[in-house]
């Protein structure tokens, strides 16, 4: 079914403001797969906070062209399913997650602001650790001297009841 003039302009408006604050787009071919399987593709993507949709090129290639993705255009060719997210890894890992399941499923080309990604950069890209992985390692790392600098503290206190409590059980033995 076809858009209508109205519905191609609201499809390029609401992708024009997703890649103004986009950090990556991942463009994947999805030919053969099931409903079922591109249910729960979208689902898991919603999960990560990663807008995918399935966009006739010649719309996707207006709003890319426009934008710090214009790298990819020429990548743009064949059904493809387009991710796009906030975090420069989330739309990579969702996509090459699921095409470890489904072998129909090819990620072709990915692009970050100014930078074209090939497959196997896309798959490089999603082993890397997202934005949360890294800010819960970074507070680890900086809680770390802390925790055992107040563990340190704790010993001192600890060492000296435990000594105390040996001298009294010395003198109760020697007493009895």
């Amino acid at each position: 079914m076809a858009l209508t003039r109205q519905e191609k302009v609201a499809v390029i408006e609401e992708l024009t403001a997703r890649l103004a604050n986009a950090q990556s787009v991942v463009a994947a071919q999805y030919r053969g797969l099931s409903v079922e399987s591109m249910t729960k593709l979208r689902k898991n993507a919603r999960q990560k906070g990663v807008y995918l949709r399935v966009l006739k090129n010649t719309l996707a290639k207006r709003c890319i062209n426009d934008s710090s993705f214009a790298e990819l255009s020429p990548k743009m060719v064949g059904p493809l399913i387009y991710a796009i997210s906030d975090d420069p890894v989330s739309a990579a890992k969702v996509l090459v997650d699921f095409s470890k399941e489904n072998d129909k499923f090819i990620v072709t080309a990915g692009a970050m602001p100014g930078q074209l990604l090939d497959e196997n950069g896309v798959k490089a890209l999603a082993t890397m650790p997202s934005r949360e992985e890294l800010l819960a390692k970074l507070m680890g790392t900086m809680q770390a001297p802390i925790t055992q600098f107040v563990r340190t503290l704790n010993e001192i206190p600890t060492k000296f009841v435990r000594g105390l409590a040996a001298v009294r059980d010395q003198k109760e033995s020697q007493s009895a």
